[in-house]
Order: C-alpha cells, then sequence, then structure tokens
C-alpha cells in the first residue's frame, strides 16, 4: 500500500499595527482620561480640584499634541491620511474616527487656552519669552467668560466619549481576531486609560514640585476605582470564556491555552493589578498622621499604573498579532532598532516630554483658573518647602497657589 505525504503550506502574514499604534492608543487614553479628571475643576466648579486639574490639564494637552504624531506614523504613509476625507466610509471606525479627532484636538486646545488665559493675561508685562509668549496668546485685556469655558469643557467631553468608543470599536470589530473581537475590550481600554492618567498625574505632581497633598489622595482614589473597574472586567471576559462553548472570548482562550509566555503574561498583569489595587488601599486606610509621609511615596505607584497602562495596550496591539490566523503555533516579533520600532517608541515619549517642557517654560499652567480675569488670581506664593519637617504647611501651600512657573 502506497503512503503518501501531504504538506499544508499557509503563508505567514507580516503584521498590520506597529509599535507606532500602541503610541497612539497609549498616549489618547491618557487625554481622554485626563480631560475628565480636569472637569471636575474647571467645567463643574469644584475648587477642590484646581490643583489637580492643573496638572491633568498640562498631561492632556500633551499627549492630545502628540498622540496624533504617532497615529500618522503608523499610517505607513502619512500623507494619505487626506483618504479618510476624501473617501469617507460611514461604516469604517477608522472613518468615523478621523472626524472626531481633529475636533477633539481643536476642544482641548481651545479648553486649555480658555483655563490659562487669565494667568497668560497676568504674565503679560513679564519679561523675556515668556512675557511675550503671553502678550501673544491672552488676545487682550478682556475677561473670560466662565460660561465659554464650560461650554467648550462640556462639548470636549461628549467628544473625547467619542475617541473612547472608536479606539475600542475598531479592535472589537476585527472578528479574525479573537482575542480582539470581544464586548470587553473597549471598557478594559478605557479603565486601564483612567489608571495611567491618574498615574502620570501622580508623578507630574512629585516632578512639577507642587506635591499637593489632596492631589495624591483624589488620585490614589481615583486609581483605586479604576483598578476595580478593570478587576471586574477582566473577571468577566474571564467567566464568559470558559462558560460559553462558542463565542469569541472561549475562541481567544483557546488560540492561547498552549502558549506558556501568555500564560506568564496573564501572571504577570493579575498579579500587577493586585499589587497595585492592594498598595493603594493601604495608602488610602492609613491614620491620617502618617498620610503625608507615605503619600510622598504615591509617585512610585504612579510609575507601576503608567507601567501597566502602556503593557496592556503592548499585550493587545502587539502580542495578539504574534497569534496565527491560518496556521498553527505563534509568530515571533522582534523589535527592530529603527523608527517602526525602538527609535519610534523612545522618539514619541521624546516628543511628548519636549512639549511639557515647553509649555512649562512659557506658559505659566500652574495658575490655571475656571474664567474670569487677570485680577481674580491670587498672588504668588514662594515654593513650598522640601522640608519633612512641615508636610501640611506644605500641603496647604500647594493646594492654594500651586509652585510658581518658570520665568
Amino acid at each position: 500500500m502506497n503512503s503518501m505525504a501531504i504538506e499544508l503550506l499557509a503563508p505567514r502574514y507580516a503584521i498590520a499595527w506597529y509599535p507606532w499604534a500602541v503610541q497612539y492608543f497609549f498616549l489618547i487614553a491618557i487625554s481622554y482620561a485626563t480631560l475628565w479628571l480636569a472637569a471636575p475643576a474647571l467645567v463643574f466648579g469644584k475648587e477642590k480640584w484646581l490643583p489637580t486639574a492643573r496638572l491633568a490639564l498640562l498631561a492632556c494637552l500633551t499627549t492630545t499634541l502628540v498622540a496624533p504624531v504617532a497615529l500618522l506614523a503608523d499610517l505607513h504613509q502619512p500623507l494619505r491620511f487626506w483618504h479618510f476625507y476624501a473617501f469617507s466610509t460611514s461604516s469604517s471606525w477608522m472613518s468615523i474616527g478621523s472626524l472626531i479627532l481633529p475636533l477633539y484636538v481643536v476642544g482641548v486646545l481651545v479648553l486649555s487656552w480658555l483655563a490659562w488665559r487669565p494667568a497668560l493675561q497676568a504674565n503679560r508685562q513679564a519679561d523675556g519669552l515668556m512675557g511675550l509668549t503671553a502678550r501673544w496668546l491672552s488676545l487682550g485685556n478682556g475677561a473670560t467668560p466662565r460660561a465659554l469655558l464650560v461650554l467648550v469643557g462640556l462639548g470636549t467631553l461628549v467628544l473625547s466619549t467619542g475617541i473612547m468608543l472608536y479606539t475600542g470599536a475598531e479592535l472589537a470589530i476585527v472578528k479574525a481576531r479573537p482575542l480582539w473581537n470581544t464586548v470587553w475590550l473597549p471598557p478594559m481600554l478605557v479603565a486601564t486609560g483612567f489608571i495611567t492618567a491618574a498615574g502620570l498625574t501622580l508623578v507630574l505632581n512629585r516632578v512639577s514640585g507642587m506635591r499637593d497633598m489632596a492631589t495624591n489622595t483624589q488620585m490614589l482614589k481615583v486609581l483605586l476605582g479604576a483598578c476595580v473597574v478593570a478587576g471586574l472586567v477582566a473577571g468577566s471576559w474571564f467567566l464568559d470564556g470558559i462558560n460559553a462553548n462558542v463565542g469569541s472570548v472561549a475562541a481567544a482562550l483557546e488560540s492561547v491555552r498552549e502558549s506558556p509566555s501568555w500564560r506568564s503574561t496573564a501572571l504577570w498583569g493579575g498579579l500587577t493589578g493586585v499589587a497595585l489595587f492592594g498598595a493603594v488601599l493601604y495608602l488610602l486606610t492609613r491614620p491620617a498622621a502618617r498620610r503625608p509621609a507615605l503619600f510622598a511615596w504615591a509617585w512610585v505607584l504612579g510609575l507601576v499604573a503608567i507601567h501597566m497602562g502602556w503593557m496592556f495596550r503592548w499585550v493587545v496591539l502587539m502580542d495578539v498579532q504574534h497569534v496565527a490566523r491560518n496556521s498553527a503555533g505563534f509568530h515571533h516579533y522582534g523589535i527592530p532598532a529603527g523608527s517602526s520600532g525602538l527609535l519610534g517608541i523612545v522618539g514619541t515619549f521624546g516628543l511628548w516630554l519636549a512639549a511639557v517642557l515647553v509649555i512649562d517654560l512659557l506658559i505659566p499652567w500652574r495658575q490655571a483658573s475656571q474664567g474670569g480675569s487677570a485680577t481674580d488670581l491670587p498672588p504668588d506664593s514662594p515654593a513650598p518647602s522640601d522640608s519633612p519637617a512641615h508636610p501640611d504647611a506644605r500641603s496647604a501651600a500647594a493646594t492654594t497657589e500651586g509652585a510658581p512657573s518658570h520665568g
């Protein structure tokens, strides 16, 4: 009896999305989440949130400016972005996003200008480049209407929900990737976005010199709530998969069942989330007398939260593409050193840092207000002391005024 060997060959397709996509999803999530963190003070008038809003608005504007750069780079041919407008497709979430994103960017720019305008007016007589920038950007001495700031803020918040929806939906609709094709992915992206945004605000609170105690407390509470939501979403996704005979979640779990790297990734993600939740809960439940000393290390948890948010997007966007769609096993991906790999990742973060430094040099963002005019701003106060002997006094000073800006 003759035996015959039959060879089955399946093509290996190159990955469609490069690390630029990770950078875009990471930065745009920080952008819309920090916008919501700034909203309680700037839009809804809660004075206690004003120091937090100043830091959050700085993070929001800078990430909003840099995120579209990463998105254009991920198109591989950035100049073809106009195709979205010349050949729009109403059924495509990318096409819908191309309409929402420019409006959102303009909304964030206008909201930032309205919040910073009274401080710019107060610096019109300053010497050097900061004074020149203040005279150019303040556009006169008239008061900034509070109603206009609220209206722009509300409109931008609505647009931000569109950003949340389209960034999650453009992944969740891909039926060829079971690990993407689930209703649980969009809320998980939002939850981890708020984890990252709260973490970044904690870090900025430290490195900017503000070191506001109220901001630390508020962001730790946001971190705690976002970790709870992320845990519930992850648990629901897993239970949906093990209890369903069919469906994208069950197929997703089956596709990575035999992969040691995916098991280690799941273990890492779970342990990091639990550790972050436990550490935040520990800080928030300490006696009030011990909180100032303990909260001085809240920025470390902020770094962990940033790491968690970025790595989640790397796993979702890059590692999922390693799972072969038309053959067995997994495709290895090595990060190249060029602009489509490591250089692009470092360059994007470098561009964001440059935007932060330029704004810190030229814009008095520490005096961002809820509208009004330059005369409504409180007088400048000296920078808070770094001495640990007076943490309460330092916190009170930072809460009222914030650290003085450069120039």
